[in-house]
């Protein structure tokens, strides 16, 4: 007689490992007339009878092998190395930035010859003075920017 009829392999499957018979050889007899039959035994007078292993308990626990683990580790070595290289690289652009707008602050007063005086008795600054206030700034800009990339990477 046979165990089961006309069940689909995943229900055998799950049968045999709800009975703990995980490591038993199960067999699927192919009758004549087309039905399909698990069981422990090949059934008599089958046209066609294959051998299906069933897959092993889980038990929940996974063995990791040396070489696994020695690829988590570098995985998680790589990782830490990456994030102190962009918590370094975030830090020196704020440092980059802080000192950009310090050195645009303490150019703001005309350093000598870029003061002009005026037939009026008035002053007026310079072209170079101008050049130099523009530089200043474009090197905030460049540090601001730097600081938005580096925190783009560091999320």
């Amino acid at each position: 007689m046979p165990l089961v009829k006309r069940c689909s392999p995943l229900l055998v499957a799950l049968f045999f490992a709800a009975t703990g018979a995980g490591a038993q050889t199960l067999y699927k007899s192919t009758m004549p007339d087309g039905k399909v039959v698990y069981g422990e035994k090949p059934e008599a007078g089958a046209k066609q009878v294959d051998t299906v292993t069933a897959p092993p308990p889980k038990t929940g626990t996974t063995i990791v092998t040396p070489a696994e683990k020695k690829g988590v580790d570098q995985r998680i070595e790589n990782r830490a190395a990456s994030a102190d290289a962009q918590r370094r690289e975030l830090e020196d652009a704020y440092q980059q930035l802080k000192k950009a707008e310090a050195a645009r602050e303490a150019g703001k007063e005309p350093l000598p010859g870029e003061r002009l005086g005026t037939a009026t008795g008035a002053s007026r600054l310079t072209d170079d003075y101008w050049i130099r206030q523009k530089a200043l700034e474009a090197a905030v800009e460049a540090a601001r920017k730097r600081v938005e990339r580096a925190e783009q990477a560091a999320r």
